[in-house]
């Protein structure tokens, strides 16, 4: 009977996909009215859709407020005809699976229709992903059928992130042995054409850390909104495979390379092979030849544009800067910024003042100015410009270029509009962030540090993780900004002590606070206290004086601890899902967890808020600041100016113990 049932469910499955209907769908909590500006636009957009020859397009239409984006994509392998025939079906079935719903996805074996009243061109969306296994698995050879389904699934997903233009790949694998536990797996992968190589990278590797725990099944895919995979043990894509993978040789080949030509003599062989090494000498010198005059154009051209940052080390005698730094005219940012008038000035933190500016070629940028009287602010402008120079991520803030003459220390950097989340985050009347953009926004603090922590080749902790340091582009991505106090890893260190604790009052993990340990996991401390903020709408560092007199995170655990949970989300939140809400509570509060091998690590993060089918584990009650710091080193509210800079420290510690008086362990 079992077998009946998994054969069942099988030509279930194979039937399902090629006959047309809908695998899933899901749709946002906001609806439109059914003659309003929103349903026309809607109408308007769809129409262009299905009217498209091309396998994906991306379109817009309406204005602001009821402005409608939408996005279509095809399997890589389909033919034009059956593309448009999946389109056209998606268009009249999306209207009736998700009727007046202002955001809707609808996914087909064969293509993916998606509009929302978001723009979301571009983004990586992990919301609504569905998650579907073969209820059979594999009985024989378990870890080599895993193993091989891992290597296709790594080769599929490199291929189809920096090799394919289509962002779409299909693969074989094999594993050929003389007993009965060879197999053999078909599998494709495929990412919305509007995301850049990382992004398409990174959504595969999440959306398969979903799929972790039914990696023995026969079959199975994930699909996301802006990335999907599938494996089966049957061959079920169209054409030839790009990846061919045979796990009983070392050889991994997209093509098997040309035969060689077995019928010329072997006189003619040797005279062939003469002739082509000649060649080669003559192309290799002429090669030479241009690459060494390209370089030299490159550095003339350099000298004459730019300074280097080994000219101030000369002068400054600071030669710890192991990059040079292509540095801008100090004028060019005086007549950018309006020569850093009052009314271009985007912020002021404990370094120094940011002003927005604008280069004569129209480019907006943002210039960070660094106090002459700061002491430290050398030491971070050296700290930036190491990790930005060499970090590219579409969640951290991108750094352009500087400027050292005359005693100024400047920075410039990506002018990003909406400024930073505390200005939107805790202004009563400025605060208009729904919780979509919330939940983006959480989710890209999580992805960028998970590249910081884990992706890039530099393992770096950014130590002063705060709203005021995550900055909102016009999409309202959030970009991490402000790396002067972070801290490079070498090698194999994951973790370290200092006797200088640096960062911000009520963001910092206790074993830093206390103790100067630090690790990745302190930044993980950092990001649950956030997440926390942009769900209550509070700022942890103010609500010492609330009338509660207690401490934020005692705020929330007591009302998690009651079941009185949602009573701390923010009054200004009128429409937004509970699950979503609990779960990111659930896994702030992991994070915020006393022990730092209790707190979980970004890439887990990033997996379990994603993945609704993750199970979470119970939080414990934290470690609160009050029984770790005394009411006298709070700051009074006489000292709160617009942001939180007041609020950063430098504490000078002991390794061994601590040596302010009034820091007692609980």
């Amino acid at each position: 009977m079992t077998n009946l049932l998994h054969l069942f469910l099988l030509l279930l499955l194979r039937s399902g996909f090629s006959s047309g209907g809908p695998l899933y769908h899901t749709c946002g909590l906001s609806n439109y009215t059914s003659n309003s500006d929103y349903k026309s636009n809607l109408n308007q957009l769809l129409r262009i859709l299905t009217s498209t020859n091309s396998s994906f397009t991306t379109n817009t239409t309406g204005s602001t407020p009821n402005t409608v984006y939408g996005l279509f994509l095809c399997r890589g392998d389909v033919g034009l005809s059956n593309c448009r025939a999946c389109i056209q079906n998606a268009t009249k079935d999306i209207g009736s699976l998700c009727p007046s719903s202002k955001e809707a996805t609808v996914w087909y074996d064969n293509c993916e229709l998606r509009y929302s009243d978001l723009r979301f061109f571009s983004s990586l969306d992990y919301r609504g992903s569905y998650f579907l296994a073969n209820p059979k698995n594999v009985t024989n050879n378990v870890e080599g059928f895993i193993r091989l389904q891992k290597e296709l699934l790594d080769d599929i997903t490199s291929y189809t992130a920096y090799n394919s233009p289509t962002m779409f790949a299909t693969g074989t694998a094999m594993n050929e042995t003389n007993s009965n536990a060879s197999f053999t797996l078909s599998g494709l992968a495929q990412c919305t054409r509007d995301l850049s190589a990382e992004d398409c990278g990174q959504c595969l590797i999440v959306a398969r850390a979903m799929y972790t725990g039914s990696e023995a099944s026969t079959g199975g895919r994930i699909l996301t909104k802006s990335c999907n995979f599938r494996y089966e043990m049957y061959g079920f894509y169209q054409g030839k495979p790009d990846v061919l993978l045979n796990l009983t040789t070392p050889v991994k080949t997209r093509t098997p390379p040309p035969a060689p030509d077995t019928h010329e003599a072997p006189a003619r062989e040797g005279s062939k092979n003469n002739t082509k090494k000649v060649l080669s000498i003559i192309i290799s010198i002429v090669v030479a030849v241009m690459l060494l005059v390209t370089i030299c154009i490159y550095f003339w051209k350099k000298r004459a544009t730019k300074l280097t940052l080994g000219k101030h080390r000369a002068k400054s005698g600071k030669t710890n800067l192991e990059d040079d730094l292509l540095l801008l005219d100090l004028s060019t940012l005086k007549v950018a910024t309006d020569y850093f008038s009052e009314a271009n000035k985007l912020g002021e933190g404990g370094f120094g003042s940011v002003y927005k500016g604008k280069l004569a070629d129209g480019q907006e940028i943002a210039v960070k100015r660094l106090s002459t009287s700061s002491t430290q602010g050398v030491e971070e402008l050296k700290n930036e410009i190491l990790l930005l120079a060499k970090l590219q991520h579409r969640n951290l803030v991108k750094l352009l270029g500087g400027c050292l003459e005359e005693q100024e220390k400047l920075l410039v950097y990506e002018y990003v509009p909406n400024r930073s989340l505390d200005n939107l985050l805790f202004d009563p009347v400025e605060c208009k962030l729904n919780w979509s953009e919330r939940f983006n926004i959480i989710g890209g603090i999580a992805r960028g540090l998970f590249y910081l922590h884990e992706e890039s080749h530099l393992n770096a902790i950014h130590r002063d993780l705060k709203a005021s340091n995550i900055l909102l582009d016009t999409d309202m991505t959030a970009k991490i900004s402000d790396f002067g106090l972070a801290r490079l890893f070498g090698g194999d260190e994951t973790q370290g002590t200092t006797s200088r604790v640096v960062g911000t009052f009520g963001y910092m993990a206790p074993e830093y606070a206390l103790h100067g340990h630090f690790s990745t996991k302190v930044d993980v401390f950092s990001y649950g206290v956030l997440v926390l903020e942009i769900i209550t709408g509070k700022m942890c560092s103010r609500f010492y004086d609330s009338e509660r007199a207690e401490d934020f995170l005692s705020y929330v655990w007591e009302h998690w601890s009651n079941g009185q949970i949602l009573q701390i989300v923010d009054p200004s939140l009128e429409i937004f899902s509970k699950n979503e809400i609990l779960r990111c509570i659930h896994i702030a509060l992991l994070c915020v967890q006393e022990v730092p091998d209790e707190r979980p690590s970004m890439s887990s993060a990033v997996i379990m808020l994603h993945s609704p089918s993750v199970p979470l584990k119970s939080p414990t009650k934290p470690r609160f600041a009050r029984g770790m710091i005394s009411s006298s080193m709070l700051p009074k509210s006489t000292d709160m100016g617009s942001s939180d800079e007041f609020a950063r420290m430098v504490l000078p510690i002991s390794v061994n113990d601590v040596s302010i008086t009034e820091m007692q362990p609980r």
